[in-house]
């Protein structure tokens, strides 16, 4: 065999895994319901396939944000500069323009209510210097929360082939903020904010047309399909729902509130497998992440 036709097999081969590895991933349906209170699994389908996560990547973003803020390497009136690497990122932000500031909590407000990109790369350039090295620890910190398939590569959720996970890894990471920062998850519930000037509202649509939904976060993007992570609390019980790959945004929260009606009425029962952690967490729905 000569030098350029093993070079050309070894290609065609490094192709063929590689094609392999990313048809793995693409936006499957696939949901997961957990009690936020006893980690108990109401409801599962897929829940353990990769699936491209999307904007639900800023709940991430957003947990070490708040990590940061309870251990003094961040303040809510500290100021965090645009670079033009974050000012690049579209759609989605706050766009103050490279070279300017923002609080961060414009940044934090800017991103539960707009899943503004900017300012999910404003803070993790703050918090890690770059992306990469933020996305490490992202990587790192859901493995120590218990998520063992997810692996993130930026803080937005922008496409990237390697940033992967699975529902269930989303409803651990909804559990972990609402246990973790009780108080900063209420900002999850905001429809709106003002900035600037400017009255702004939120795209959860679950928020308004599902009674007891409280927060967290949607995405979207080509690749990803139509994702939601939603918490929600109906007499005495939190559940914590996570809705992924679906066609619409439309079909994505109808599946969410039928899940929500089957998983929160007094005579659901709960399986008996679990969610690390067992205690008291919440989900996210939020916006149109990244489309």
């Amino acid at each position: 065999m000569t030098k350029t036709t093993s070079r050309l097999l070894a290609t065609a081969l490094s192709s063929f895994f590689l094609m392999g590895a990313f048809t793995q991933v693409q936006a499957g349906q696939a949901s997961f319901v957990v009690d936020a209170q006893s980690g108990q699994v109401l409801e599962g389908s897929n829940q353990d396939d990769l699936n491209y996560p999307a904007s639900l990547t800023k709940m991430m973003t957003l947990y070490l944000a708040f990590e940061a803020l309870h251990d003094g390497r961040l303040n809510w009136d500290q100021k965090l500069t645009m670079s033009e690497n974050a000012e690049s990122k579209e759609p989605f932000k706050l766009a103050v323009g490279a070279g300017r500031k923002v609080t961060l909590r414009e940044a934090v407000e800017g991103i539960v209510v707009l899943s503004a990109n900017d300012a999910a790369v404003a803070i993790a350039e703050q918090l890690g210097g770059t992306e990469q090295a933020f996305a490490k620890t992202m990587t790192d910190k859901a493995r120590q929360l218990g998520m063992k398939d997810t692996v993130f590569k930026n803080p937005s959720g922008l496409p990237d082939p390697e940033q992967v996970t699975t529902a269930r890894d989303m409803a651990t990471l909804g559990v972990s903020l609402m246990r973790d920062f009780p108080e900063e998850f209420k900002l999850f519930s905001m429809r709106g904010f003002q900035f600037r000037g400017m009255k702004l509202r939120g795209h959860n649509n679950l928020m308004y047309r599902y009674d007891g939904v409280d927060g967290i976060k949607t995405g979207y993007t080509d690749a990803s399909g139509y994702n939601v992570v939603t918490s929600a609390l109906k007499d005495g019980r939190r559940v914590v729902g996570v809705v992924m790959g679906e066609k619409t945004a439309s079909i994505r929260d109808d599946k969410m509130a039928s899940l929500l009606d089957s998983t929160l009425s007094p005579s659901s029962n709960a399986t008996a497998s679990t969610i690390p952690g067992n205690q008291p967490g919440a989900t996210m729905t939020d916006s149109q992440p990244t489309k």
